[in-house]
């Protein structure tokens, strides 16, 4: 079920109507984890097994890890978990990414293999919940938390169904204190729970897949070689879809979270207002970067290890990062691209970060606006359907010569709409950098919110009804 289907409307309507029964607090959480399950196999049924095995394989070893005093011991429960989570990972994201390249590798030495496809189907939201699940033990196995009491809880926090398939990834010392005693929604959290999801969804429907998903489909799923304008349009486009698509997918997850009681970390900080890539990433898919920099970049060592090998495990890093977004190399190269310009960043703050002019609000705008053309510069190794339509792409963007069969900018509308919503994009993630939306809604007459509200709801159900999947789906 989407988020911007009839379906869900139906749903989370019949889940709101349960959820606000006078029941106990444990069968109220004993129907939202049914829900989650029921949301979840919508999809695909048999594959609610794999998040079953994952919950028990962390439930289980989580208490025994916390009751276990050998060292030797817990390490093994510990690699136990990480074989379960990250084997089932492994074998459904990666399987037929590796078999790939094994085959391009042998042919590239003169052998001709040609095994039968894998055909294997990508479970909905198996890369967020194995980071959850993760994220529990390892804290439980660090002694930064202990392990559940309740089950049902546990339960709960790896599979509701908010921000199940597309995050936030949430920490279980965030959920799982919420689930300890009844959670009444109060008539504040309603309000801005349904805000939040009005906003998620004119972000969804009105705006990566009205306006900015026809731009961006017409340059990389489009034959020829793009011009210059063209190519900086394409990719205009797919920044604020990519953005508007998955932000909306967040602010519709905190908002129906909200309405039911729980509160979900933010997972954007208007990121386009970036200064440095390092900023940027404290911005952009803040419980991703934040789970990467707790539990891979220390993992390897961090910063304790001398400067010489922080550059190095920024570089690991991101290239993990970017094979968690995808299973192909031109995605790989994405991260190994992000992790370069972090090393750069860091390099620059650690040499001249400390002068004046750098601090200085030209200097700060300049690096502002370096910042989000490179971030857009790499979207071809994101999108691109493989490495020499990529570099294709990416060739363009600096004045590569141009072929007659793809031409973006003949098109006004196509040009008006992007240039207008990215415009408007980043002028209100310029306002908002320091501030909160809420905040900044607050600060506001009530009767502009509620305008806002209902010309967005208009928006909504007056837009073109080509429902597409989040883009964060197929990771």
């Amino acid at each position: 079920m989407l988020f911007n289907s009839l379906s869900f409307a139906v749903f989370l309507a019949a889940v709101l109507l349960l959820h606000g029964l006078p029941f106990s607090w444990r069968v109220r959480k004993l129907n939202l984890l049914l829900a989650s399950y029921v949301f979840y196999m919508a999809w695909n049924p048999p594959f609610v097994v794999l998040l079953w095995i994952s919950t028990l394989t962390d439930w289980v070893i989580a208490r025994r890890i916390a009751d276990e005093q050998r060292p030797r011991v817990r390490r093994h429960l510990l690699w136990a978990s990480l074989g379960v989570n990250l084997g089932l990972l492994g074998f459904f994201k990666y399987a037929g990414f590796l078999l790939d390249s094994f085959v391009t590798l042998a042919q590239g030495v003169g052998f001709d293999y040609q095994p039968a496809a894998p055909d294997i189907i990508l479970p909905l939201g198996i890369s967020f919940y194995t980071f959850q699940t993760l994220s529990y033990t390892l804290d439980v196995y660090r002694g930064k938390s202990r392990p559940c009491g309740e089950f049902v809880d546990y339960a709960l926090y790896v599979t509701f169904f908010p921000q199940l398939v597309a995050g936030p990834i949430v920490r279980s010392n965030e959920f799982l204190p919420q689930c300890e005693a009844p959670r009444r929604v109060t008539g504040d959290q309603w309000t801005w729970g349904l805000s939040l999801l009005t906003l998620g969804l004119f972000q969804k429907v009105v705006l990566a897949d009205g306006l900015l998903a026809p731009v961006a489909d017409r340059l990389f799923l489009g034959s020829g070689q793009p011009d210059f304008a063209s190519a900086w349009l394409g990719n205009l486009a797919f920044s604020g879809q990519v953005f508007c698509d998955f932000s909306g997918y967040s602010s519709c997850a905190i908002g129906i979270a909200l309405c039911l009681g729980f509160r979900l970390p933010d997972n954007f900080l208007y990121p386009y207002a970036a200064i440095g890539f390092a900023d940027f990433w404290r911005r952009w898919h803040v419980t991703l970067s934040s789970w990467l920099r707790d539990y891979v970049f220390i993992s390897l060592g961090g910063n304790r290890l001398g400067s010489g090998r922080a550059y190095v495990n920024l570089l690991l890093t991101m290239l993990i990062g970017g094979l968690w977004h995808g299973a192909s190399w031109t995605i790989v190269v994405w991260g190994g691209l992000h992790g370069v310009y972090l090393a750069v960043d860091r390099f620059a703050r650690a040499s001249v970060g400390n002068l004046a002019l750098w601090r200085s609000a030209p200097a700060q705008l300049a690096i502002g606006i370096a910042t989000f053309a490179v971030v857009t510069g790499t979207w071809p190794f994101f999108r691109g359907r493989d490495f020499p339509h990529a570099l294709e792409l990416t060739a363009a963007l600096f004045g590569g010569a141009a072929s007659p069969e793809l031409i973006l900018t003949d098109r006004g509308f196509d040009v008006a709409s992007v240039l207008a919503v990215m415009a408007t994009l980043l002028f209100a993630h310029a306002r908002l950098r320091n501030r909160s939306l809420r905040a900044a809604v607050e600060a506001g007459p009530w009767w502009v919110h509620s305008l806002l509200i209902a010309m967005m709801w208009v928006a909504i159900f007056t837009a073109p009804g080509n429902t597409r999947a989040f883009i964060y789906f197929q990771f």
